[in-house]
């Protein structure tokens, strides 16, 4: 095997376990963002520092330059959005 078909190889490598790692933190994040509104939308106290915890691994990751980053997520977004896809008001 060259040696350019080893780098071609690990670099592969390299960033399918980076996609691979970033489809696991967005399941993770997705996962806290639904339990975060299904809190919300029962009027109970919900937090959104896992999700953020999980943003700032995805966005740590991004700097690598092939996945996209995410957005931080505030409380007041979380109101606002079960405000607007379900009709009522939380907390």
């Amino acid at each position: 095997m060259s040696n350019v078909h080893e780098a071609i190889t690990a670099h592969s490598k390299k960033q399918n376990a980076i996609v691979t790692k970033f489809a696991a933190l967005e399941e993770k994040r997705e996962a806290l963002i639904e339990k975060a509104v299904m809190q919300c939308r029962q009027s109970k106290p919900f937090s959104v520092n896992g999700i953020n915890e999980v943003t700032a691994e995805i966005n740590e990751l991004a700097k690598q330059g092939i996945i996209p980053t995410r957005q931080h997520v505030t409380e007041e977004m979380v109101k606002e959005y079960v405000q607007r896809k379900f009709g009522q008001d939380s907390q």
